[in-house]
This record gives structure tokens, C-alpha cells and sequence, in this order.
């Protein structure tokens, strides 16, 4: 039987899911295929650092790990990730995106 390394004692799964369901999340680093991502070769780019995306589901790993499926909206990709490896965009990086309501004078 194979041997599997775990990132660490701490099980994630104790506590609520570090990002929710649509949320605006950015990879922290490069992720690249490990054989599991069909269509693709293994070693092939999936999500550079950078990249953008929005969580789009939640699932576990290794009874220890949430395990967050995100679309990263340049490619298009649907990657599971790590919460180690995304970072949660702050609304105030949203706001500019915004058209802001015309105001009226009475």
C-alpha cells in the first residue's frame, strides 16, 4: 500500500469552510495537471499564479481537507484546490468593477 503524505495534523474539517459557494478567489501559485484533470497531459497548466476564479463547490480530502472546485475564469478550468493554495479577493477589488448609481439632486 502506497504511503500518503498529509500537509499536517490539523483537520480542517473541524471548523466551517475557509470560502463559500461563489465566491472570488485567486491562486497562489501555479497548479499543474497530476494526472487527474481529464482532457488535459499530466505536467499541463491548469491555473497560473494569479489567476481568477469563483468557488463553485465544496467537497473533502483525506477526511482532513476541504477541497474547493474552482472555475478560473481565463481558461475556463474547473480545479479542486487546497485552501493553502487560493486567496479570497477582498470586495474593495470588486468595487471599481461596479458602475456606480447616478445621483439625482431634488
Amino acid at each position: 500500500m502506497n504511503k500518503i503524505v498529509r500537509d499536517g495534523d490539523v483537520v480542517e474539517l473541524s471548523g466551517p469552510p475557509a470560502f463559500s459557494f461563489g465566491e472570488k478567489v485567486r491562486a497562489r501559485r501555479t497548479i499543474r495537471n497530476d494526472g487527474t484533470f481529464r482532457g488535459k497531459e499530466i505536467g499541463d497548466v491548469l491555473a497560473k499564479r494569479g489567476d481568477v476564479g469563483y468557488v463553485i463547490s465544496i467537497g473533502t480530502f483525506l477526511q482532513q481537507f476541504y477541497i474547493y472546485g474552482v472555475e478560473f475564469i481565463e481558461s475556463g478550468n474547473r480545479v479542486g484546490m487546497k485552501r493553502k493554495e487560493l486567496d479570497r479577493l477582498d470586495a474593495c477589488e470588486e468595487i471599481d468593477d461596479l458602475p456606480l448609481p447616478e445621483r439625482t439632486v431634488s
